[in-house]
């Protein structure tokens, strides 16, 4: 399907689109003239720092609250006018797990499958391919307060999928859990986008984001400052290679060394970070320095996502 987007850009295959979106809360400007356009079967991630903007965003594309100004489609569908419409279509996995604790892995299927109108028959045939795609087919009666944290996840990925979403929304679905549960998940959604499903994910894990999208878009204040494939992202932001550089006396040292051999550098406590084209002559240096440790590494999306918005905490 081709899609005028309304402001210049005609797209194949878009699903989702916003243009010049605008939401406030009092005098605090939460999303300030957001656009993007997310594709037929691709993830695409949001990123940023806590309070940029992206929870609300996802809010905003999924009609639960109405923008301030500008034009959100979902499929066909104008919203948050025709949201409930779109919504048929559509998966959420929400930041915290909602699941009903009295009820049993899956009643919780049978009971969400029904705000969509879909039978209890059709809803059991599909509970076997469901609770086997999360891992949980020896769980089918085990009540959700039994359930460790990764399996309340992939539950709640499960529930998702129950009316065979062509979008699924995913606010930080792995936050929380421990390395091999994470990567059952990304394997999951690996899966589904193979099956033409199209992702739109939230994350503080870069690590993931890297991994898992085919697009990316770092959200700062409300705006996006950078977008494009992690890979695209990584070069055109950041020099290729970076050198970690560890001790009490790193910081010192950087002054009068690292200011000379490396294209950029920042000090982080007792760390500096030296961005360089060509690590050799660095490299060299720091042989000669055994108080100090160091880390030798390609550049990756955290160091992106570092640069673009700071690496100062925000609460």
């Amino acid at each position: 399907m081709t899609k005028y987007l309304g402001y210049g850009i005609v797209e194949m295959n878009v699903v989702m689109s916003a243009h010049d979106l605008r939401k406030s809360y009092g005098d605090q400007l939460v999303v300030d003239g957001l656009n993007l356009s997310i594709r037929r079967g691709e993830c695409f991630g949001l990123l940023g720092p806590n309070g940029a903007g992206k929870t609300t965003t996802l809010r905003l594309l999924l009609g639960l609250i109405a923008p301030d100004n500008g034009d959100i489609h979902l499929f066909d569908h104008s919203i948050p006018a025709h949201a409930r419409a779109a919504r048929l279509r559509v998966g959420v996995v929400p930041q915290f797990d909602n699941l009903d604790p009295d009820f049993t892995v899956s009643e919780n299927l049978l009971v969400y499958g029904r705000y969509f109108g879909i039978s209890d028959a059709e809803i059991e045939a599909r509970l076997p391919e469901l609770l086997e795609f999360a891992n949980l087919s020896g769980k089918r009666d085990a009540r959700v307060p039994t359930l460790s944290g990764g399996m309340k996840r992939r539950l709640t990925l499960a529930r998702a999928l129950v009316n065979d979403p062509e979008v699924i929304f995913l606010d930080e679905p792995t936050t929380g859990l421990d390395p091999q549960a994470r990567h059952l998940i990304w394997q999951r959604l690996r899966e589904l986008t193979a099956r033409g499903k199209t992702l739109l994910l939230t994350t503080h894990f870069m690590d993931e984001a890297e991994r898992l999208c085919h697009r990316l878009a770092v959200l700062d204040n409300g705006r996006i400052i950078s977008s494009g494939s992690p890979r695209d992202l990584i070069a055109q932001n950041i020099e290729p290679q970076v050198i970690e550089i560890f001790g009490e006396s790193a910081a010192a040292w950087a002054q009068s060394h690292a200011v000379r051999l490396a294209q950029r550098f920042e000090v982080s406590g007792e760390s500096v970070f030296c961005y360089v084209e060509d690590a050799q002559p660095l490299l060299l240096e720091l042989q000669k320095q055994p108080s100090l440790h160091y880390l030798h590494r390609p550049a990756n999306l955290e160091d992106v996502f570092l640069k673009l918005t700071g690496r100062e905490m925000r609460e």
